[in-house]
Order: C-alpha cells, then structure tokens, then sequence
C-alpha cells in the first residue's frame, strides 16, 4: 500500500551514510521537500535524472529542498563507490542517503524505483508519483507549489 496523501514525512532512521552530507532536517522542513528514491541498477532512475537537474535548476532557488535515498534493487546496488560513481555522473548534488537494509523505504511504503514524493511547507505529503511518468504526473504540483 503506497503512502497516503497527507501522511507526515517520514522519519530518515535506517540510512547507514550521507553523501553530499546530511541534511539539516530542522531548516529544510521550513519548506517545500522533494524526496526521491533511486538505484544504480534502475535504468528508468537514470533517464529521469535529467527531469531532477532541470527542477534543482528551477526550483531549489525558489525554496524547494532535494533529498535522493538510493536503495538498492540488488545486491550489487550496494557498493557505494558505485553509487558516489553515479551521484558524480548525474549530478546530484543533495544530500544522498543510502538505504541499504531497506528501512526507509518501508518508513515511505515505497515499492517502485524511481518514487518521488513531495512534501509541503508542513511536512505532509502533498503529491507521489512513480516510473518513467513520475516526474510528467509531479510537475503540475510543483509548478503549483512554486508560481
């Protein structure tokens, strides 16, 4: 069962490293958050990454906050020099945890990679949306959010 609208932002409990540092969640929480779950392994998280580049460029200024989790779809997903490979590769410059025993992602009732979820200024879930289509199904939110 996914994450219903509304519910408040999970905790982060279960991340075993930060990359790109940890993020402050006490002054973040004062605006609008995008969390987003990714794989190394996840081909349709590596096509969306340019959707993700285009919104930290628009949005991030304006006062949207970026947090990814990598979770890992399989074993080999946990290599994090891998995954420092790809966040150099892509671009991400957030805050990254790494997620790989899973608990975050069952703190998000998350099934799907990629998964985004958007949290307002109150910390309550306000859009989520998943796969090829999620960052298309996310934008009317955002630009919403944000105008």
């Amino acid at each position: 069962m996914s994450m219903p609208l509304k519910s408040p932002l999970p905790s982060f409990e279960g991340i075993t490293a930060w990359l790109n540092g940890e993020p402050d969640l006490e002054s973040i929480m004062e605006e609008p958050i995008l969390i987003y779950f990714w794989a190394i392994s996840c081909p349709v998280c590596h096509a969306n990454m340019p959707k993700l580049t285009t919104w930290r460029e628009t949005y991030v200024p304006k006062g949207l906050n970026m947090i990814g989790i990598h979770c890992p779809r399989m074993k080999t997903d946990v290599d994090i020099e891998q995954v420092k490979a790809a966040i150099a590769k892509f671009g991400i410059v957030e805050s990254c945890g790494i997620d790989n025993m899973h608990w975050v992602r069952q703190a998000f009732d998350n099934e799907y990679w990629p998964t985004y979820y958007l949290f307002d200024r109150e910390g309550h879930l306000k859009r989520r949306a998943a796969g090829k289509n999620g960052p298309v199904m996310l934008e009317p939110t955002l630009n919403e959010m944000f105008t």
